[in-house]
């Protein structure tokens, strides 16, 4: 036992294990076909996470800004790569833009929790902002998938009222106008959702993990407050900006709507 926490062996790993085969039995007992994605998510589990962790290490040790910010954006990059695999959208270009919305949104909020709320210092002290920033990508993602994905089907859906209402003048923005309100709200409700049941449905993540290593159970609660909220400013202010850029690209030069079936 190290102070402030119980460290785990690997031989307590390899206990741990037992837990996954409970959906890999059930997949089997059921015909699921599960088993090889299970085996397949519990090793990326290891070694993702164990990579991780030693590369957190030397980054911690090191402790150079163009390394960290490196290592930032190599995790904006793959949650964008994420984004775009959830998102079947072949007709509009959407890769490029959402790097952008993401890279400033992530990276913006990221900041003003570490450098002004957290105030660490420097303001990219790696203990801080790589996860506090992995915290923002990873909690945001699935917030702009839904938006993107939510957008596109609903233009789709909507098709001939879009177009009818270009053909009668409007523009882009006023014939997408409900489509973009109603994508920009999916992607919202599961954050609104997350802060009303945090504290009595769950303890988030940060928190657990701080009073596990032997935090106060009150200052580890002001973290996940900072937490929840940054949260929610980064998926309001990605999708947004997600959403304006994705949205011209759904138009042409001459106003029409260029998704194809």
């Amino acid at each position: 036992m190290s102070a402030g926490y119980i460290e785990i062996s690997l031989w307590q790993l390899v206990i741990a294990l037992g837990l996954v085969l409970v959906a890999g039995i059930a997949s089997m007992a059921y015909e699921l076909r599960l088993q090889k994605d299970l085996a397949l998510g519990t090793l990326r589990t290891f070694a993702q996470l164990f990579a991780m962790g030693y590369l957190l290490r030397i980054i911690f040790q090191i402790n150079n800004l163009w390394l960290v910010l490196g290592v930032y954006l190599c995790m904006t990059y793959f949650s964008v790569r994420i984004i775009k695999g959830r998102v079947k959208e072949k007709s509009v270009e959407f890769m490029a833009p959402t790097m952008i919305s993401v890279t400033i949104s992530y990276t913006l909020v990221t900041y003003l929790v570490t450098g002004l709320i957290i105030d660490a210092k420097p303001w990219w002290n790696p203990q801080y902002f790589i996860p506090i920033g992995g915290m923002v990508a990873g909690n945001s993602m699935n917030a702009l998938a839904i938006s993107l994905e939510r957008f596109f089907s609903e233009l789709r859906t909507r098709k001939d009222e879009v177009e009818m209402m270009l053909c009668l003048g409007a523009d882009f923005r006023e014939a997408s106008k409900d489509m973009f309100r109603n994508a920009l709200k999916a992607g919202m409700i599961p954050s609104i959702n997350s802060m009303m049941g945090v504290g009595i449905v769950s303890l988030p993540g940060m928190m657990t993990g701080q009073i596990l290593a032997g935090a106060d159970p009150v200052d580890a609660v002001r973290y996940q407050i900072v937490v929840m909220l940054m949260i929610v400013a980064a998926t309001v202010l990605s999708a947004l900006l997600v959403l304006h850029l994705v949205r011209r690209r759904c138009f042409g030069k001459a106003m029409n709507l260029l998704l194809r079936d």
